[in-house]
């Protein structure tokens, strides 16, 4: 019976300690960091990686509390440059900084690159929250589902206050699996 209550008296102060404790008081758990993205036409992944994404990389050093960066370039003529920040970095600090620096190496990419522009957003690969859509009736397959996202949802929902990005995959056709 005293194990018992001692158990109880445990959880119900652990119920109260949540409620209670300040939010200050939660460590930063996913280090901040700083997504730059940028579409080049009709180029191969190594036209992209060789005119986009090295100029870019190289113009992205002396940040304070920068832990790394990463880059990929597709065959589709996407770059993506992520810069990782130390726990407690000040997002909106480092952004503002990667803007800066990449405003020096935009002189140096490609006309069609900078026509299309190079976007820079507070970002983190830890999805929060994936939405299917589907179309009930069969009369869009999954292309047009992701152009109807990318065209009446994605701007939506990247202006919610705390959504730092907003990605749309998919676009694969109905599959026929028995």
């Amino acid at each position: 019976m005293f194990a018992w209550v001692i158990a109880i008296v445990l959880m119900v102060a652990g119920l109260l300690a949540i409620y209670r404790l300040p939010i200050s008081q939660y460590p930063p758990i996913a280090p901040p960091s700083i997504a730059i993205t940028a579409f080049y036409p009709g180029a191969s992944a190594e036209t992209v990686e060789n005119s986009v994404t090295q100029i870019i990389e190289q113009k992205m050093t002396g940040f304070d509390k920068m832990l790394y960066l990463s880059a990929t370039s597709d065959s589709a003529g996407g770059a993506r440059i992520e810069l990782t920040f130390a726990p407690g970095t000040d997002p909106d600090l480092a952004w503002a900084q990667v803007q800066n620096k990449l405003q020096l190496a935009m002189a140096n990419l490609p006309e069609v690159v900078q026509r299309s522009g190079v976007r820079v957003s507070k970002s983190t690969r830890n999805y929060l929250m994936i939405v299917g859509l589907i179309s009930e009736d069969g009369s869009m397959d999954g292309y047009d589902l992701r152009d109807y996202a990318q065209s009446n949802l994605e701007k939506v929902l990247s202006r919610v206050p705390g959504v730092g990005e907003v990605e749309v995959f998919g676009g694969s056709t109905r599959c026929g699996c028995g």
